[in-house]
């Protein structure tokens, strides 16, 4: 049996039972405690602990590692539910999803058997990293390198907007290992690499003080330096006979998981957006009565009721096509696009309906206004989701 909640979209039971079990978490113990997290931008480790318990950082690994074992579009509801309460602590478990879809995916059966119960758990967490300081978006253009001297890898390289890097305990980490091929990408190699969570100084590996930024606090975002990081064979995902030089394929596939989480948490900023949206316009008053009665305002509540179900709906459908092993690159970049750009639109509307309120630290919405904007450009600019939609496009229709 199915719960509906619309023509195009039905939830099962154990779906339903996840999400009000996750809302219910966010509306006891996240809202309440995320203004004084992200005032401090202080990790968040007593709500971390707690969603250990909940198995939240398990939910997609098998059962048979300790996981819940549930599928991607389950994740997409537990994200959007996290994303409501703070965007922060959907991004203390999307680095370490993608990192746990790595392994599953593209893992040996010895690397999934050592990381995998561990990180069901939560008791190591996990990164990944591609970006550099001079790169942005063109990954084929990094510069970090893994060379083979003797029996061990030693890297060498700078990487950066690390989320998760400092508290980490696996970086899954992209580098070139043949910077002669051509194309570029065929010359890369995803690594597993292993460090001390919380120590800065790690054999061969130096994390700076943390980038302070304007939202998404709470949550760490690092530069990752190596310096002669030695590496061992088993740690190229997937086996250094089956992985090497693959990497770009690899991370390729994980953005695009990481792309529909994205659009998950565009949704949930934008779904509580509209909460407060609503909540202030019934309780602020002007000319005599709510503002909820005018109709200027009704219109606003209007669009952003509808952009909000829009993507809801395109994440859900991006969702079940990668659980059902179709192909999804054009359907990811959609929904992520218009999500995080529905997020920003959202909360912006809502910060104009609270009007000068919502220029005060007193009121949430000014915590989201800050949040936002991380969604345009994290998994790929708007731009280059623009790019990909298109060039997909052209693929699928070709005459």
């Amino acid at each position: 049996m199915a719960v509906a909640t619309s023509p195009y979209q039905e939830i099962t039971d154990d779906q339903k039972a996840m999400t009000e079990m996750v809302r219910q978490f966010v509306d006891e113990q996240i809202l309440p405690n995320a203004e004084h997290y992200d005032a401090k931008d202080e990790f968040p480790a007593p709500i971390v602990d707690q969603m250990k318990e909940l198995g939240l950082f398990g939910v997609t690994i098998p059962e048979e590692y300790g996981g819940l074992g549930l599928d991607l579009a389950t994740y997409t509801l537990i994200v959007e539910e996290l994303s409501r309460g703070w965007i922060s602590i959907s991004g203390v478990v999307n680095t370490h999803f993608i990192g746990s879809y790595l392994l599953m995916k593209f893992g040996s059966e010895e690397q999934k058997e050592k990381f995998l119960p561990k990180m069901a758990t939560g008791e190591i967490r996990a990164a990944f990293s591609l970006s550099e300081p001079g790169l942005g978006s063109d990954v084929q253009a990094i510069s970090s390198r893994a060379k083979k001297e003797g029996e061990e890898w030693v890297i060498n390289g700078q990487k950066m907007w690390v989320t998760n890097g400092l508290e980490s305990g696996i970086v899954f980490l992209l580098v070139k290992t043949d910077p002669d091929a051509s194309p570029p990408h065929k010359g890369m190699t995803c690594f597993i690499t292993e460090k001390e969570p919380g120590a800065s100084e790690n054999p061969g590996l130096t994390i700076p003080p943390k980038i302070k930024k304007m939202g998404y606090k709470g949550v760490e975002s690092t530069e990752l330096v190596y310096e002669d990081y030695k590496c061992p064979p088993e740690n190229v995902l997937g086996g250094e006979e089956a992985g090497l030089n693959k990497g770009f394929a690899q991370m390729m596939d994980a953005l695009e998981v990481g792309r529909v989480n994205v659009a998950a948490r565009g949704v949930g900023i934008a779904q509580r957006a509209l909460e407060l949206a609503l909540r202030y316009s019934q309780e602020r008053s002007t000319f005599g009565k709510p503002i909820a009665e005018h109709q200027a305002i009704q219109f606003k509540l209007a669009d952003m009721a509808t952009k909000v179900e829009a993507a809801r709906l395109l994440t859900r459908k991006a969702a079940k096509l990668k659980d059902a092993g179709e192909r999804s690159d054009l359907e990811a970049g959609m929904a992520k696009l218009f999500a995080s750009e529905t997020g920003k639109e959202v909360v912006e509307d809502s910060f104009r309906i609270h009007g000068g309120y919502g220029y005060s630290k007193e009121y949430e919405i000014e915590r989201l206004y800050r949040d936002a904007p991380l969604l345009l450009i994290g998994e790929g600019t708007s731009e280059i989701q623009r790019m990909v939609i298109g060039k997909k496009l052209l693929q699928r229709h070709k005459i």
